[in-house]
């Protein structure tokens, strides 16, 4: 469920500028694509003058994350040295013409050629479901904190109109900090679904994430039970609002957190998991690692050694603290790849290494769904895709079904769609690399499902 390639999900405060000299023109964009563990990364960087010198920043279009920005940039003799201290980031090229730049892009102890053309082609791809505004329905910038910790979320309400009596759904965004459309690789998912209810006469409020767009980033170190406190406080603020009939719509780790807050708010009125996980946490990235690392090229012997020793250290770690030091960490996750390339390894350690470090990952490592599935009384919806390589459909969506019988709840559906991906896009084999390439941003058939559903709970 986390999205891959940890570089991406850290946007560094700073910004400064190296004194340079240069005798051809370096400033504008420039777009290439970085080869990881067998996918493709589009990378975009953004130079421009200052003063003397020059200053940069980087977009990541498939993460949906621009400006990120670069502390030193650095450019003489044709040579190009752009750095980012704070992530590990280097990247060191030379001028082949005037429109190829090849060097070399390190981080996190690998070194991979990178080049890059001029111009922001990574980011010209056609995404013909994302709606244009003027919209033909209301909709409203709106603030409130949460009302535990204080922090200020924002977020926009879109609707057929300011009635309260339509259905009023609360959009969770999945794992990582992610905007209110839920923007990745240049598709909008949350602002699709939400302009096609809107228009067929339901509500929803999207919201930034912390730490995004017009949130705060509230305390340090949250876990998923802080960000169920900003849902609970999305739900409280509607309903001061006036709203009567509220859901909530969960994708990835939004289908977890839903029933988090599903279990102990009387307002909410029915939930929508998409992509949601329905067996342990634990049990899931094993089977999720073991798709993506398969894709990647690995064999099946070397991801069965890796499944097991991820098996291992998630019984070994403690839901609020980790037994490892940094270095015992470091060097526990270096046997469990051991199986991997020596100058492959460093990328497969920092993409994970991050969930048994913090007190995000440990929490999620060590979540149990049926815990809270059981609990729920209201209709549910669960969707997955059939390609989904993140949130396997069959285990998931049968441990959903389980944990809702469980309970005695007798208003549930479960659906698997074939041929979808974790972004419900049509897709070929699944892998996260295709999400850019596709233009379809969610399938009509999904869209129409959720739509139908909700109508028919009236």
């Amino acid at each position: 469920m986390k999205k891959l390639f940890v570089i991406l999900l850290v946007v560094v405060q700073t910004l400064m500028v190296a004194q340079t000299a240069g005798a051809q023109e370096i400033t504008g964009a420039w777009s290439g694509e970085l080869a990881v563990q067998g996918i493709k990364l589009p990378l975009v960087f953004n130079i421009t003058r200052e003063g003397e010198g020059y200053k940069a920043t980087m977009d990541s279009p498939r993460e949906g994350v621009k400006g990120i920005p670069l502390q030193e940039t650095r450019y003489e003799n044709g040579e190009l040295t752009l750095h980012a201290p704070g992530i590990g980031l280097k990247y060191t090229g030379r001028l082949k013409d005037e429109n190829t730049l090849e060097g070399t892009f390190s981080q996190g102890g690998m070194t991979l050629p990178l080049t890059f053309q001029r111009g922001t082609a990574a980011s010209e791809r056609k995404r013909p479901q994302t709606p244009q505004p003027p919209y033909a329905y209301y909709t409203e910038d709106v603030t409130f904190k949460n009302e535990k910790e204080g922090n200020l979320l924002a977020g926009t309400l879109a609707a057929p109109d300011e009635s309260k009596d339509i259905p009023m759904l609360v959009m969770i965004t999945g794992s990582g900090q992610q905007n209110r459309d839920e923007e990745i690789a240049l598709h909008k998912p949350f602002l699709v679904i939400a302009d096609y209810l809107a228009k067929k006469g339901i509500g929803t409020l999207r919201l930034d994430d912390r730490g995004i767009g017009g949130s705060e980033r509230g305390k340090a170190n949250p876990t998923c039970e802080d960000f169920a406190g900003d849902i609970h406080s999305a739900v409280n603020f509607l309903v001061a609002k006036g709203y009567k009939n509220i859901g909530l719509i969960g994708h990835s780790e939004g289908g977890m957190i839903a029933p988090m807050v599903g279990t102990i708010h009387p307002e909410v009125k029915f939930m929508i998991l998409l992509a949601g996980p329905g067996i342990p946490l634990g049990r899931n990235m094993e089977l999720q690692l073991s798709n993506l690392y398969r894709a990647t090229g690995l064999s099946d012997e070397v991801v069965n050694e890796i499944s097991r020793g991820l098996n291992r250290l998630i019984r070994n770690t403690n839901e609020r603290e980790t037994p490892y030091t940094n270095q015992e960490l470091k060097a526990e996750l270096n046997t469990v790849f051991s199986g991997v390339p020596a100058h492959q390894r460093p990328a497969y350690i920092n993409e994970i290494g991050p969930l048994f470090a913090t007190s995000w990952g440990r929490y999620f490592l060590k979540f149990k769904p049926e815990e809270y599935l059981s609990k729920i009384k209201v209709p549910v919806l669960a969707l997955n895709g059939g390609l989904d390589l993140n949130v396997p459909a069959k285990e998931n969506l049968e441990g959903i079904k389980q944990a809702l019988t469980k309970g005695g709840n007798k208003h549930f559906e479960v659906m698997e769609f074939e041929g979808l991906n974790h972004l419900f896009q049509t897709a070929k084999t699944g892998s996260p690399s295709e999400y850019e390439s596709i233009e379809e941003t969610i399938s009509p058939k999904v869209l129409e499902k959720i739509s139908a559903w909700v109508q028919g709970l009236l």
